[in-house]
This record gives C-alpha cells, sequence and structure tokens, in this order.
C-alpha cells in the first residue's frame, strides 16, 4: 500500500478532516482487496493508489468547493466518484454513481454501505440515467471517453445548466481542438496537482454548434 499522510490529502483537497482521511486510508486498503478479484485499475497503478487515484480524484474539492449536487459517469473503480463521496460527506453533499457493469457497481454499492457514504448507485448506461440523477450541479469522469463523446454523454445535464470537471491526460489540447468543431463551451484548465502532464477541465455554457 502506498504512503499516505494526511498533509498529502490537505494539499490536493484542501480543508479535511482527520477523519475523513482515516476513512480514506481505509478504503485504500478495501479498495486493493477487490482490485485483486475484479481488476478495477490496471496493475501497473496498484502500488500507488493514494497517490494516482485517491489524490488525483480528491483535487476536484478544491477546484469546487461549494457544490454539494454531484454526479459521476463510468464510476468503475470509484474514482474520482466514491473519493469524492468521503469529501462530500464532511458539506452536507451527495453523488450519483453510474455504472452499468455489474461486478463494478457490486464494488460501489458494498463500499457504500461500508463506509456509509453519501452516495447513490445507479446500475444504468449513461444514456438511461439522466432521469434517475435529477440536476446536477457538477458532473464528473475519468479515463472513460474522448471529450466530444463526453460532452455529448452529459449534454442533458449540461444543458441543464451543470458544469462538468474532466480529468484528462497529455493529449488534451488535441480533444479539445476536436471537440470545438461540434461544441461551443466556456473553458478554464486547472493543471493537475498530482499529474504533471494531466489537467481537469472545467466547462461551462456548453452548446452544440
Amino acid at each position: 500500500m502506498s504512503a499516505a499522510s494526511y498533509e498529502s490529502l490537505r494539499e490536493a483537497a484542501g480543508d479535511v478532516s482527520r477523519e475523513t482521511f482515516a476513512a480514506l486510508e481505509a478504503f485504500e486498503a478495501h479498495f486493493l482487496k477487490w482490485n485483486r478479484s475484479i481488476n478495477l485499475v490496471a496493475a501497473s497503478t496498484e502500488n500507488d493508489v493514494w497517490q494516482r487515484h485517491i489524490l488525483d480524484s480528491a483535487q476536484l474539492a478544491k477546484i469546487e468547493p461549494i457544490a454539494k449536487h454531484w454526479v459521476d459517469i463510468g464510476s468503475g473503480g470509484g474514482f474520482p466518484g466514491l473519493v469524492m463521496a468521503f469529501l462530500l460527506g464532511e458539506r452536507g453533499g451527495s453523488i450519483s454513481l453510474v455504472e452499468s457493469n455489474r461486478k463494478k457497481t457490486g464494488f460501489l454499492q458494498a463500499t457504500v454501505g461500508q463506509f456509509r457514504l453519501p452516495a447513490r448507485i445507479i446500475a444504468k448506461r449513461i444514456e438511461d440515467s439522466y432521469s434517475f440523477v435529477g440536476a446536477p450541479e457538477i458532473v464528473t469522469a475519468r479515463a472513460l471517453a474522448s471529450l466530444t463523446d463526453l460532452l455529448a454523454l452529459t449534454e442533458p445535464w449540461l444543458a441543464a445548466g451543470a458544469r462538468a470537471l474532466f480529468h484528462k491526460g497529455r493529449d488534451y489540447q488535441r480533444e479539445i481542438k476536436e471537440s470545438s468543431l461540434r461544441w461551443r463551451f466556456d473553458l478554464l484548465e486547472h493543471p493537475s496537482t498530482v499529474d504533471p502532464q494531466g489537467v481537469v477541465l472545467e466547462l461551462r455554457n456548453v452548446r452544440r454548434i
């Protein structure tokens, strides 16, 4: 297991209680047990779950410290959705996790139950989930699809006023250029505090051309 520290969590996520830090440490161990049986993340990143996945997810809390109603699509192994559920618990917020894979929804549901997280699992394809989520303030996705496809998948929420926080890697500028052929949006690029080549793209006022 990686070397988790309270200081690294506060640096990534902002003001976080020691109780939440302890819960995320316990979640890391819980995650690694599940990962051995259902392969939630690549084996190459298993030795650094804290930095590569937990802190990478937690930085969203610092980018958006106020919003309370979130949805994470393609939640898979729980990044960033489950991590945000731990952090939103301190704010009185909640998050919906949309995932259609049966094994992964089993993991998500077990985690939410074990840690009593303010999260709801929606075991459906993204395209079938809109009416079950309602009107979130923030939509998140990590390692799921191209920016062009993400905008199409999340359009019903974004058109209603939600903002997107999408993790992207080194090719993000190419993805922005490609998506601008079909979409107009206001964009803020937040350099990742964890991955020197990564960013979190914040998009609002999204509309089709």
